[in-house]
């Protein structure tokens, strides 16, 4: 992303806001510590306010059917690989015998 942010961007945050990770209770003016050497990204933010905040959060609805309701439901998140839950292997892979 850095080439088309001219510098340090943000692409991905997990959990993400939509399923009520932490950044669904970011506000405008709040404090964010970014650390990437560090590799973490901190929200300064009292437990006191964040906890008001939490009451009034609701997911969005889901649409009734189709390709989002599809992704919205069943893609995992982006520390998880951003793949759909149902592609998991449930047997491992083994590997052909070489004759």
């Amino acid at each position: 992303m850095s080439r088309t942010s001219c510098g340090t961007c943000i692409a991905l945050v997990s959990p993400e806001a939509a399923v009520g990770g932490p950044s669904a209770l970011v506000r405008t003016g709040d404090r964010i510590v970014l650390d990437v050497a560090g590799r973490r990204l901190e929200l300064r933010v009292p437990e006191d306010k964040l906890a008001r905040r939490r009451p009034p959060w609701r997911p969005r609805a889901l649409p009734g059917r189709g390709g989002k309701r599809l992704y919205l439901s069943r893609a995992r998140q982006a520390h998880e690989g951003c793949d759909f839950d149902f592609l998991e292997a449930i047997v491992p892979m083994v590997e052909p015998a070489i004759h």
